[in-house]
């Protein structure tokens, strides 16, 4: 049975646990990214390298040395999965923070595992239905600015999916069947979902020749990695939250 207590964790504590869980949680998405995803780049590059070497000389285009070489690229995909995971968990900090506010009893770490999962659903698996991940030799640099906004602007509507299943499980009643209520909260997610879905553009840059497995193996990469970032922070967070309130339950505990 989950731990309780009707005295809040300051603050700063759920933050600083929030900002850890997100740290561990990034750096084991890094290491998956590093060994499920950095062979598809490789090979994603050669392929864009090999294009670029059959282009006739008299073709004009001049390509530039990248900036930061592929060995540096490999040692800061950590420190970027690091700092991201850092940012989201703090993120996740404080949504559980205002959302412990509206109850009177404080749980275990369980709300976060749910918001963990709410952000995974709604900012990561919504959006990448639409718009999946592409490698590096996919895409035109044209609009590259109108995909970015796109893209963002999918994951505010794929949050707003998970708010609305929300809102749908709750209209129905506590007393309601269970059934009634996952129906209910599926009804609200599915319809903004969908709307999205079709009003949103959509982006066909893939070039014909480019190998079809590579390109799937390369989103299922980068979709589990942004899995195992969620999902590690939802269960790291649950497990220091759970240890803490265990330690504030025990100190207000009166001694024997």
């Amino acid at each position: 049975m989950p731990l309780t207590s009707t005295t809040a964790p300051p603050f700063v504590t759920v933050l600083v646990r929030g900002l850890l869980a997100g740290l561990i949680a990034g750096l084991i998405a890094g290491a998956f990214a590093y060994v499920a995803g950095e062979p598809r780049v490789e090979a994603a590059i050669a392929i864009e390298e090999a294009a670029t070497h059959a282009e006739p000389a008299a073709g004009g285009h001049d390509h530039e040395d990248a900036l930061v070489s592929r060995t540096g690229q490999r040692g800061g995909l950590f420190l970027a999965t690091g700092l991201f995971g850092a940012a989201m968990g703090g993120l996740l900090a404080t949504a559980y923070v205002l959302l412990s506010r509206r109850r009177r009893t404080y749980d275990d770490g369980r709300s976060g595992l749910l918001l963990a999962g709410a952000a995974l659903l709604g900012a990561v698996i919504v959006p990448f239905v639409k718009y999946p991940a592409n490698p590096p030799a996919v895409g035109d640099p044209a609009t590259i600015n109108q995909r970015t906004v796109t893209y963002l602007l999918m994951v505010v509507l794929g949050l707003v999916a998970v708010w609305a299943g929300s809102l749908g499980y709750r209209a129905v009643g506590s007393t309601a069947p269970l059934w009634q209520r996952a129906a209910a909260a599926a009804g609200g997610f599915l319809l903004v979902a969908v709307v999205s879905y079709v009003v949103m553009p959509s982006f066909q840059e893939v070039p014909a020749d480019f190998p079809a497995a590579l390109l799937w193996d390369f989103r299922l990469a980068s979709l589990g990695t942004q899995v195992v970032l969620w999902t590690g922070i939802g269960l790291v967070f649950a497990a220091l939250m759970h240890h803490e309130l265990r330690r504030r339950t025990a100190t207000a505990l009166p001694s024997r």
